[in-house]
């Protein structure tokens, strides 16, 4: 590409070599995902049960989780199938924004739980009067709105910056910092705001996490030991998921700030980084939350239910 033309589409330049073996890791990821969080979202949706504001939480974060991966992997996938992945201008910056939206999102639907968990353990007898439906639904608002603004102004920055050539993106996707140090200018504005707002983001939510686990901690050692095993139980899934998702993201910090580290394997940690909370939530809270068992166990009966009734009515007919 001449120097002197604009760029209108960039080459998505990720891994280059095991092309079949990442496409089927990344298919059987992206469709156990899908599968695994939208079970959970049917059982909340559909149980009469699982009508607190925990679930209500829940339901956002699979949501949240099936969006965020749908903006990457099916992309990755079909890059995997072709020699060379273009992508548009308008394209990659779209999904620059939603990819770095909804992992904001995330994080701060982790927020969110992590205070539902405090006021419950720390102010039970206020749980009720405190976390109504309005509150739980401006809660959730709230944490949609924070990962909407919060990428807005890298976006508006990044936008006009001139891009003349190279158009090699070094990514499996359009990354911020991959994306913006292609351009024929000076970035130092660009890479200053994004550190800011990102900085907002993660050490903002993890901050507010780890005061409502103090609390809560704080709590728990006052309580006697049946009621400290309860509240355990109860706050376990979501810790086990916020220690994924942040020990995961500090591993991909450091990555790309040890120069020893290959530019493929770096990719591999994003990409996991990226994948590995939303694949593993629906697992966790799953195997560690009895009334989501039990929920499961009823959804299973009525389908099985159903299936006699069809297979009874067509013996009949």
């Amino acid at each position: 590409m001449n120097t002197t033309d604009p760029v209108t589409v960039f080459i998505i330049d990720g891994l280059k070599d095991r092309y079949m073996i990442l496409f089927s890791i990344f298919l059987t990821i992206y469709i156990l995902i899908l599968c695994g969080n939208s079970m959970i979202m049917y059982v909340i949706r559909t149980d009469c049960r699982l009508n607190s504001p925990m679930y209500l939480y829940l339901h956002n974060l699979s949501f949240s989780d099936m969006v965020y991966t749908s903006v990457t992997i099916p992309n990755m996938l079909s890059g995997f199938l072709v020699e060379v992945k273009t992508i548009s201008k308008t394209g990659c910056f779209v999904q620059m924004y939603f990819f770095l939206s909804m992992g904001i999102t995330v994080r701060a639907l982790l927020t969110v739980m992590a205070f539902d968990r405090y006021l419950a353990i720390c102010h039970p007898l206020r749980y009720i009067s405190i976390m109504t439906r309005k509150v739980c639904f401006l809660l959730i608002f709230l944490a949609w709105f924070f990962g909407w603004i919060i990428p807005v102004p890298s976006l508006i920055l990044a936008v006009p910056l001139p891009f003349c050539g190279p158009n090699i993106v070094k990514h499996i996707l359009c990354d911020h910092s991959s994306l913006v140090r292609l351009a024929c200018t000076d970035i130092t504005r660009n890479s200053a705001v994004a550190l800011i707002f990102a900085l907002i983001a993660l050490i903002g939510t993890f901050l507010l996490i780890l005061a409502s686990y103090i609390s809560i901690g704080k709590t728990i050692i006052r309580m006697g030991s049946a009621e400290r095993l309860k509240a355990l139980g109860t706050c376990g899934s979501h810790l086990i998921v916020v220690c994924i998702s942040y020990v995961s993201a500090s591993c991909v910090y450091i990555s790309y700030r040890v120069t020893m580290f290959d530019s493929e394997v770096r990719l591999v940690f994003a990409v996991l980084y990226s994948v590995l909370t939303p694949l593993l939530n629906p697992f966790i809270y799953s195997l560690r939350n009895k009334e989501l068992q039990d929920a499961f166990k009823r959804a299973f009966s009525r389908c099985h239910i159903c299936c006699n009734k069809l297979s009874a009515g067509k013996e009949k007919h």
